[in-house]
């Protein structure tokens, strides 16, 4: 049975996904995980076997601080376009290394499908919380369309969290949401009704 320090495997899973940032899915081993937390040469071994097993801690970490932080944001007053326009802002600039982290293990998880369940706790939270969204602000935008709203937003993520860094701005981000909002509601809605005012 591996070892059940709970600190310990935060601090392993927390190096592991510093290290998918920085050096990529390839630079994951077990010996770069021990030396990015500072931890003795065979810990990672003990709490992971596999590469895989590392992989897969690295996500769950991942979709457990991803929960925490979108429980936190849901619980703020904000209209839509505020609420993705700050979202975005903090993966491209805040969060940036863990949003490069989820990148590399999406793509290592097309070839593992332990992986890809592991990942899937993201996509269902953001189901989840845009349905929500939906019936929190009365939106105008057609539930059959928050599919959509989810691919847009996706994209969009990859873009400005893959920019260089400092070149990300609010102003920026605030014009990609209000392209990715109005793409999403019907042409004939009332704008006030997907709170689309800029300037308030």
């Amino acid at each position: 049975m591996p070892p059940t320090n709970p600190a310990r495997r935060r601090a392993l899973t927390d190096a592991a996904i510093e290290l998918l940032a920085s050096s990529g899915a390839h630079g994951l081993t077990h010996r770069a995980v021990e030396k990015e937390a500072g931890l003795p040469v065979g810990t990672a071994s003990n709490y992971f076997r596999s590469r895989e097993a590392l992989l897969v801690a690295a996500a769950e970490r991942i979709v457990e601080l991803h929960h925490a932080d979108t429980d936190r944001a849901i619980e703020q007053p904000a209209t839509l376009v505020d609420l993705l326009t700050e979202s975005l802002l903090t993966a491209a600039t805040t969060l940036r290394n863990r949003y490069l982290a989820i990148f590399e293990l999406q793509l290592e998880a097309v070839r593992r499908p332990l992986l890809a369940s592991a990942l899937a706790g993201l996509q269902d939270t953001s189901l989840q919380i845009t349905a929500g969204h939906h019936d929190r602000f009365g939106l105008a935008i057609p539930r059959e369309k928050i599919p959509a709203l989810i691919a847009l937003y996706g994209g969009a993520l990859f873009t400005l969290v893959t920019a260089p860094p400092g070149s990300v701005s609010r102003d920026v981000v605030q014009d990609v949401v209000q392209a990715i909002v109005h793409g999403c509601a019907p042409h004939d809605a009332d704008p006030k009704s997907v709170r689309q005012d800029r300037h308030t």
